[in-house]
């Protein structure tokens, strides 16, 4: 049993996405056909997929089934979080009866909760992007608000298993909560307390070279986007 992770696949729902993300490269060209391709290669059916964040353009779960249908035929158990673009995010209970109704049981949450894997626990939130001048909003929004909310998300993962008091904790993040010269010091400080030294993040496109992975506060930080993996997940427990 391994576990791999990958995020931001940018699946385009029932109606097919009229977003392109060709703009972030060739990578993209093909993406799903590669995604299949190198998924079905290297993972087992009793492996996990950590997949934090922007799985399908689809504005709701009825228009993200197909995209479901797809990940629920991949090999091995996926675990997913939530990405700015997964607009589809409904509650935990409405999602897991969309997954049993249509018989998608290989999907997992990771929402407020944690997993226990291979004597490690495996956690996250979505996070929030600390670049202002970056993000594409709409309307006036309150970055503290954000930031406290996604912290709080990420507290509740971290602190979903109290029975557990020396066991390796992994954080899964959409954003990356370093990024240039900003920092987004409420959630570095929480993975300090609790003693995270590993960190996955996505969000980021177009960036191939090895600056995405990096150390900071003697946390290492690594990209998993898709088109920077060139689609093919990335195993990170043996």
């Amino acid at each position: 049993m391994s576990v791999f992770t990958i995020a931001d696949l940018h699946l385009p729902g029932n109606e097919g996405s009229k977003k392109s993300m060709e703009i972030f490269g060739s990578r993209w060209v093909g993406g799903i056909d590669k995604l299949k391709r190198n998924w079905n290669a290297i993972v087992s059916q009793d492996d996990f997929i950590i997949i934090p964040g922007d799985i399908s353009w689809a504005m709701t779960l009825e228009e993200a089934y197909n995209d479901f249908v797809l990940l629920n035929s991949l090999p091995g158990t996926k675990i997913i979080g939530k990405g700015n673009h997964d607009f589809w995010w409904a509650t935990a209970s409405k999602m897991y009866k969309f997954f049993e109704d249509n018989k998608f049981t290989t999907l997992k949450i990771l929402y407020n909760n944690s997993f226990v894997i291979e004597n490690r626990m495996i956690c996250g939130s979505r996070g929030w992007f600390a670049e202002e001048a970056n993000q594409k909003t709409v309307g006036d929004v309150s970055w503290t608000k954000i930031t406290d909310r996604e912290t709080m998300r990420l507290k509740m993962s971290l602190e979903s298993n109290t029975d557990l008091t020396d066991i390796e904790k992994i954080v899964f993040l959409h954003f990356p909560p370093v990024w240039n010269d900003t920092v987004c010091n409420d959630i570095i400080d929480l993975l300090h307390t609790h003693n995270v030294t590993k960190c996955y993040y996505g969000h980021i496109h177009g960036m191939y070279s090895s600056d995405a992975n990096f150390e900071y506060e003697g946390i290492k930080f690594e990209l998993i986007s898709a088109d920077y993996l060139d689609f093919c997940p990335k195993k990170i427990i043996l």
